[in-house]
């Protein structure tokens, strides 16, 4: 099969809003969390999370247009249109055609659908609803937006598997390049889910942290919701080197499960296959994995389990490789988790260098691995795998090496 290579990186996040700014916050362990205050029944509610500041879309989108987009398709049309010109593609009618823009997101305009409930339920309002609602709120809004902006023709759609969708997303565009039904792809994962019905409903499983996401850490107690996105171009190898483009990394594999158990909780044999499939797709072996980009979630059983499940597919050498959860930092951005943790994962090879885990405690017996407490570091990074596992026992995993 064709080798799969990165040649454009964009991003809109809680720590930056360019890949440069990205990745400095990254590195050095910024927090990217805050309180948010929400006005309800009368009074002033508080929730942790993790907010894109000071996002202007009209830079990406223009005045005109900005109105019809929900704020999850204004942050996929900015990644994708700073991902775009990294790549130095210049398509004509006949490329564009060939190129397809695959995008995940869990739950899309929710920003629009909370705000056009308002508009019906509030006896004070008028109870007319944007006349854009629905095109505003739709799952493919994302990726349609990024088509018209981008001129792009071929294959346009939108992977939604929760928490799992932005590296299913990736993973389906490898697979169509690798048979040749697409010659390049933008693909990545949008949300912009820091609404208060999202935090309501998350608050009502009773797995949101009260301050910060504490992944594998003791005294850890729960998420904290994030949002961005990160848009990646791939293409052939043998196209972006007769092209002359810099080439950032090589998604060399992917492996995807269900677990097939549990609505919302992780089963470690689906994680554990979802790991296994990675490696062998990819044509690695444990030790050639010198980093891995956790879901970790900051919950007491997803991260145990998680743990458990890279001591099985990894053996011995899951004690040796850092592990860090980049969610202490950004949050857990549910759709576009995967794809801001996979941009997270190929600065980490790109770079040589394993981020933190932030707001660490101390170790947790059940979490006994090299978490990159608190300080990130220099690490030669061969190959490293990124993971999401998502509510309905979706487990994806993506392997990314230096090209």
């Amino acid at each position: 099969m064709p080798a799969i290579v990165i040649t454009g990186l964009g991003i809109v996040s809680p720590l930056g809003q360019s890949v440069a700014d990205f990745q400095t916050a990254l590195f050095a362990g910024q927090n990217g969390i805050t309180m948010l205050s929400f006005p309800y029944r009368g009074k002033e509610v508080l929730f942790p999370g993790a907010p894109v500041k000071d996002f202007d879309p009209v830079r990406y989108i223009g005045t005109k247009r900005v109105s019809l987009l929900d704020r999850f398709a204004q942050f996929a049309v900015a990644a994708a249109s700073q991902a775009y010109a990294d790549s130095g593609l210049a398509l004509g009618a006949a490329e564009a055609m060939r190129t397809g823009t695959i995008i995940g997101t869990g739950v899309g305009g929710i920003s629009t659908l909370e705000e056009s409930y308002g508009r019906l339920f509030d006896p004070e309002s008028s109870g007319r609803v944007h006349p854009f609602t629905v095109p505003r709120f739709m799952p493919n809004a994302g990726a349609s937006h990024i088509s018209m902006a981008l001129g792009l023709t071929g294959p346009s759609f939108t992977v939604a598997s929760a928490c799992a969708s932005g590296l299913h997303a990736m993973g389906t565009a490898l697979h169509m390049l690798r048979t040749g039904f697409i010659d390049r792809a933008i693909t990545g994962g949008a949300e912009a889910c820091l609404t208060l019905g999202t935090l309501k409903g998350w608050e009502g499983l009773r797995v949101m942290a009260p301050d910060f996401c504490r992944p594998f850490s003791v005294h850890r107690a729960g998420l904290v919701l994030g949002e961005g996105a990160a848009m990646f171009v791939l293409e052939r190898e043998e196209d972006a080197r007769a092209r002359g483009a810099r080439i950032h990394a090589r998604l060399a594999g992917f492996g995807m499960s269900s677990d097939g158990k549990d609505l919302t909780s992780p089963d470690v044999e689906g994680v554990t296959r979802a790991l296994t499939l990675a490696l062998e797709d990819a044509e690695l072996s444990p030790n050639d994995i010198d980093y891995v980009n956790a879901h970790g979630t900051g919950t007491r059983i997803n991260d145990a389990t998680e743990t458990a499940a890279l001591k099985k597919a990894l053996g011995p050498r899951a004690l040796a490789v850092p592990v860090s959860s980049s969610k202490s930092m950004f949050g857990h951005a549910l759709g576009a988790a995967g794809a801001l943790e996979m941009m997270a994962s190929v600065l980490a090879v790109r770079e040589d260098f394993a981020p933190p885990t932030i707001h660490y405690l101390g170790s947790d017996p059940e979490c006994d691995l090299d978490v990159v407490p608190n300080t990130g570091r220099r690490h030669v990074i061969r190959a490293a795998l990124n993971n999401a596992f998502a509510f309905g026992g979706m487990n994806a995993v993506i392997a990314v090496t230096k090209a």
